[in-house]
């Protein structure tokens, strides 16, 4: 069902049955309209409750020069290169960006609002769960340029995605600590259960054990940081290693091992995904897998600026991934 209140030019030519161009020239008088067409077009904007003025800029083809960046939130160690490549990737191509969280309306349970759209933007950058999938689907519909960065494209629609390689990145980790390490019953801990690059490294956690001839063991799979490590010695596990679904989430987990009185990696290993920069600095310094996180974000703004230039971007980016091997899982150095 067509939201009225959001209706675009796109929703008026389809319900009067007639193309974009020729709306274009109702609205701003310009050409030869038959009276039989323009009164169709006109009957479709008052059902549509479509505000001519809102798209007057989109119809003219003048743009704001201007990329919107959506997000839930700025917090952790992780969002400091990707702003960095953004910011980057903007300024190198000419755009101003603006940046929405949107926190709020997740946490409060808030009605969707979306201050950046086709109207103040030339086009967005939506970073993993932070826009509704219904809005993603509206603002494709109305062909106006997206691209997604950690999160793949609602399905059957294309639209541009730049993510890394989080299933073989988690696979190739965890295949390190059975095959080089020598460990056998490992904890994950995952991140949130709508956060794609968890899921996906759930997987490769899941395929290393199944290759390895490891059964699955539901009490060594956690949510959380600090707390999911208290809760999992508290409930009398002791795992060899504990993978963690991302660095933030290990910092936590050290925390939490340190607290109860266990060495890392002495008494339990522990490794992350991510090599955020503080990583290489924790005591011990923290085995992880390196993931592009500037380079990924700056190749976004690279396929949003093609997009908005030409309609045309790779449909899919998947970058490399790499194996950083330090202190926190046993190594030596």
């Amino acid at each position: 069902m067509t939201d009225f209140s959001r209706a675009t030019i796109a929703d008026v030519a389809e319900r009067a049955g007639v193309s974009i161009a020729t709306v274009s020239r109702v609205l701003n008088k310009t050409g030869q309209v038959s009276s039989v067409t323009a009164t169709r077009v006109q009957t479709a904007i008052e059902e549509l409750n479509f505000t001519p003025h809102a798209a007057a800029r989109g119809l003219a083809s003048r743009k704001t020069n201007t990329i919107g960046l959506i997000l839930r939130e700025i917090g952790g160690e992780f969002f400091q290169p990707m702003l960095r490549g953004i910011e980057a990737g903007t300024r190198e191509h000419g755009y101003d960006l603006l940046i929405h969280c949107t926190h709020r309306i997740h946490g409060q349970g808030l009605p969707p609002h979306y201050p950046l759209s086709e109207h103040n933007s030339d086009g967005l950058l939506v970073f993993t769960d932070s826009l509704d999938e219904a809005e993603i689907i509206r603002l494709h519909h109305a062909q106006f340029p997206l691209v997604l960065l950690h999160r793949s494209s609602p399905d059957g629609l294309d639209i541009p995605c730049v993510t890394v390689e989080n299933k073989l990145g988690a696979r190739r980790l965890v295949d390190y600590l059975i095959e080089e390490r020598g460990y056998h019953r490992i904890a994950f801990l995952a991140g949130p259960e709508d956060a794609e690059d968890s899921h996906w490294r759930e997987m490769g956690y899941r395929d290393a054990l199944e290759a390895h001839g490891i059964s699955f063991d539901p009490a060594l799979m956690r949510v959380g940081g600090f707390r999911a490590v208290t809760e999992l010695l508290e409930d009398g596990v002791r795992p060899d290693a504990i993978f963690c679904g991302d660095d933030d989430t290990a910092i936590g987990a050290l925390a939490a091992l340190k607290a109860s009185g266990l060495r890392v990696p002495e008494d339990i290993a522990l490794v992350g995904f991510d090599d955020i920069p503080v990583a290489r600095h924790l005591n011990p310094p923290l085995t992880t897998v390196r993931a592009p996180i500037e380079t990924a974000a700056r190749e976004a703004v690279q396929q949003l600026v093609r997009l908005i230039r030409t309609s045309e971007a790779e449909k899919l980016i998947l970058l490399p991934t790499e194996l950083v091997i330090r202190r926190s899982c046993g190594a030596a150095g």
